[in-house]
């Protein structure tokens, strides 16, 4: 496997999967500035001669068969065509694109060089989401009828791979020069941690969608892109809620704020809510009126994240599916151009049926 870019701060974690797996090991990695690169790959000890500035020799030199594309989001759909064009799978870390277009653009590529295109949805991997998703493919809660969703983090210069803290004046000062704060390569937090809520709602939902979306977001002022948005979406069922913070009171993995970071789910037979991080999810159904703990589920091997399932279903020869499949990604990309398309005409209702 190669990683292919530091701009996102997930590279120096995805490292630490790959040499930790049984089954995969690091050939190589990119980035076209020592500056982001180096500092993470001196910390991790990957050697010199493991690092390339230029992708035509890494790949020249490696043969990778996965690569793990941590880029900016905008640099998604360069990096899905190089790849597909000679044969190399894609792990893209979350999200899929920066736009409907370039999603769009990707899935063609893909499909044209015979590769597997996943995305990488750190949140698809907690226990207790997927204990959520068991829970109601069981028929706990009956048919799901709505889901609100809240998630963030103090935003996405205060944390480094590996969640080490940075102090707020060094985040304030990279501010200016960070992607993650410029609209043409996909910032904001709109961008950045709805399709999280967008593409799980999908997979709890069995890949129902809603019939139209609406949004608002804040912007500081100056900024280019929001550190906060509010997304109403209508379903057949009723509406569900998905908001998203870059600011909040603290970090969800070291202590969870308020509002909590996660997801309540209501069905026609109960509620489920699955916070970030939790040991238990909380349930309550027709036969339990009162609200009960359900210890998370102990998940397979493939389970573990985005590189182990993507190995496993190569491995295998199974599909990949769930969130990590471009199928429920795309669909919630559906959802985030539609909020996107909102929030940019001041709130509108934009119909689903003219985001496709």
């Amino acid at each position: 496997m190669a990683v292919v870019g530091f701009e996102h701060m997930h590279a120096g974690d995805q490292i630490s999967v790959i040499n930790a797996l049984p089954n995969t090991g690091l050939i190589g990695v990119f980035d076209g500035e020592s500056r982001r690169m180096d500092p993470v790959c001196d910390e991790l000890g990957i050697a010199g001669s493991l690092r390339f500035h230029d992708l035509d020799e890494l790949v020249a030199k490696t043969a990778p068969q996965i690569a793990v594309v941590c880029s900016s989001t905008a640099d998604h759909v360069g990096h899905v065509q190089y790849f597909a064009a000679r044969g190399i799978h894609v792990l893209l870390e979350k999200p899929l694109a920066p736009s409907l277009e370039d999603a769009k653009i990707m899935v063609a590529s893909a499909q044209s060089g015979g590769i597997v295109l996943g995305v990488n949805w750190p949140l698809a991997w907690y226990p207790s989401h997927r204990t959520a998703k068991r829970l109601i493919s069981d028929g706990s809660i009956g048919a799901v009828t709505e889901i609100h969703y809240y998630d963030g983090n103090r935003g996405p210069l205060f944390h480094t791979h590996g969640k080490q803290h940075v102090d707020a004046h060094t985040a304030r000062v990279q501010k200016d020069a960070t992607w993650w704060y410029k609209k043409e390569q996909g910032g904001g937090s709109l961008r950045d941690y709805l399709g999280y809520g967008s593409t799980l709602a999908t997979w709890f939902r069995d890949g129902d969608l809603p019939r139209d979306v609406t949004a608002r977001v804040h912007r500081a002022l100056g900024d280019e892109v929001d550190e906060q948005s509010v997304v109403i979406a209508s379903y057949d069922s009723g509406l569900s809620t998905f908001q998203t913070r870059w600011g909040t009171f603290t970090d969800p993995w070291t202590e969870q704020p308020q509002p909590r970071c996660g997801f309540v789910i209501v069905g026609t037979k109960g509620t489920i809510a699955s916070w970030d991080y939790a040991d238990a999810v909380h349930v309550q159904n027709d036969e339990h009126p009162s609200v009960f703990d359900v210890p998370v589920d102990v998940q397979a091997p493939e389970n573990a994240g985005g590189i182990a399932n993507l190995t496993y279903a190569l491995e295998s020869g199974s599909d990949v599916t769930g969130p990590t499949s471009w199928q429920i990604s795309f669909a919630g990309q559906r959802i985030v151009e539609a909020a996107a398309r909102s929030a940019d005409d001041n709130g509108s209702i934009v119909r689903l049926s003219d985001v496709a």
